[in-house]
């Protein structure tokens, strides 16, 4: 499958060109209008042309050779009603010839070899996408970049806000090493964004042979086990002077992603969780396999909170809890203070996107109730206006015990508790992830119909 204005790689030329024509014409480019102030222009022209010739063929003598000729370019041997069609016809197909080889003509600088349509996109990007909601994504791991590649199809003014208490993998190696914070799922939320995905995706997400954890040079060396885009990091970083949340700009503009990525703080957290036991269990990846957690905190506990993200929850019109680990990708970044009190005085839409199956470990045999009442034991009561959850089964053969589909237990133990909407929004092959494209549409849906009330009711208590 292809994007509409791109054209798949061996594409007839002729045919890629008919298909970048149909995207110059969608709706939010910006050029119709043009073409019909030039095509409005033409027919005055024309008009004009027409009384010129009449005048003429009345002052012009009868039977000579200048009427002769006047009177065989102003069709007059055909009856009048046909004259009108056949100039009509014969003049919609020059406009439309000369509108389609003028745009091959100045697009064909900016297009690749194979008949791609770069130009065009970007430029409904700019002039359509830029109209959408500004939307802010807080979470971290897989769920988030998910959601990401969903929702940068309706809108370019996108913030994701990433965790930065992992410690595990190579983002483990680079923050103990180099002492900058986690780099893995800002890297996934950078590949997610970019405009040319797959390439930049590939990119970023390879991995030099070996392990992180063994420099031997048998092993792969002192890169092994490292992507590629969390060596771009740690170098932007290093080229703006060990200034992180710096350095996650730069990449942000190398990269020209649609939106921003920035991370949640600038230095390292660590997480920390205490069971229903008593037992304390520190760091990221050994929370992520611990079961019965009661309750979780991040140190230092007074960080500052990136301006970067301070500023994109202030001017949101939607804010996406999730999807993601609800201990170790959600939490550690509404754990900080700022965070979370930014989002308890916006007045965006607060929607929780509930995973739609469980995670052995932090979240096993948690249901849909379970995960809110955690989530609001951790934040506040008004965390959340509504929360999404899906409710149809997917093929659960992908799911390894004791991981199942999340259930559907509602309400939660709260006073109040948020507004539910169910929807489909599950990968269809794959039970333990969600679908983009659903995800990102479902979400749509709810800001369209919910965020107007939710926007009022904000303004009333301000009042």
């Amino acid at each position: 499958m292809t994007d509409a204005g791109h054209a798949p790689r061996g594409a007839d030329p002729e045919r890629a060109a008919v298909t970048n024509l149909r995207r110059w014409l969608t709706p939010g480019i910006g050029v119709k209008r043009w073409l019909l102030l030039t095509f409005v222009g033409l027919l005055v022209l024309v008009l004009g042309v027409a009384h010129v010739i009449r005048q003429a063929t009345r002052d012009l003598e009868p039977g000579g050779i200048a009427g002769w000729i006047l009177d065989v370019v102003s069709l007059q041997f055909l009856p009048y009603p046909v004259r009108g069609l056949v100039v009509g016809v014969v003049g919609l197909g020059l406009v439309g010839f000369g509108a389609y080889r003028t745009i091959r003509a100045l697009t064909a600088p900016f297009l690749p070899a194979q008949g791609g349509g770069r130009l065009v996109e970007l430029i409904y990007q700019r002039k359509s996408l830029a109209r959408g909601p500004r939307i802010v994504v807080i979470g971290g791991g897989t769920g988030q970049s998910t959601i990401l590649r969903g929702l940068k199809e309706h809108t370019s003014n996108l913030t994701a806000i990433v965790a930065v208490a992992d410690d595990g993998g190579s983002s483990g190696v680079l923050r103990e090493e180099l002492g900058i914070p986690p780099v893995g799922d800002i890297r996934r939320c950078l590949a997610a964004l970019a405009d040319a995905e797959n390439l930049v995706g590939e990119v970023l997400e390879h991995r030099f042979a070996g392990s992180p954890l063994d420099a031997a040079p048998e092993a792969g060396g002192a890169l092994g086990g490292h992507a590629v885009g969390n060596i771009l990091l740690a170098a932007m970083t290093q080229l703006e002077g060990g200034d992180f949340e710096e350095g996650v700009r730069r990449a942000n503009r190398v990269l020209a992603i649609r939106g921003q990525v920035v991370p949640a703080a600038p230095t390292p957290l660590t997480l920390h969780a205490r069971t229903r036991d008593g037992s304390v269990v520190d760091g990221q990846s050994l929370i992520t396999r611990t079961v019965g957690i009661v309750e979780a905190w991040v140190s230092p506990a007074e960080v500052a909170a990136c301006e970067d993200a301070l500023v994109a929850i202030g001017e949101a019109d939607l804010i996406v809890l999730g999807p993601g680990s609800l201990y170790t990708s959600l939490l550690p970044s509404l754990l900080l203070p700022e965070i979370r009190d930014a989002i308890l005085g916006s007045g965006a839409l607060r929607v929780y996107v509930c995973n739609v199956a469980t995670q052995a470990g932090e979240t096993q045999g948690l249901d849909l109730a379970g995960h809110v009442e955690a989530l609001i034991a951790h934040t506040g009561a008004d965390i959340v206006d509504v929360v999404l959850a899906n409710n149809r089964a997917a093929d659960g053969g992908s799911l390894r015990s004791p991981a199942e589909p999340v259930r559907l237990t509602w309400p939660p133990a709260l006073v109040r508790a948020p507004r539910l909407v169910l929807d489909d929004v599950v990968d269809a092959h794959a039970a333990q992830r969600h679908d983009p494209a659903r995800l990102a549409a479902a979400l749509i849906r709810i800001h369209d119909r919910e965020g107007s009330v939710r926007r009022r009711q904000s303004a009333s208590r301000t009042a």
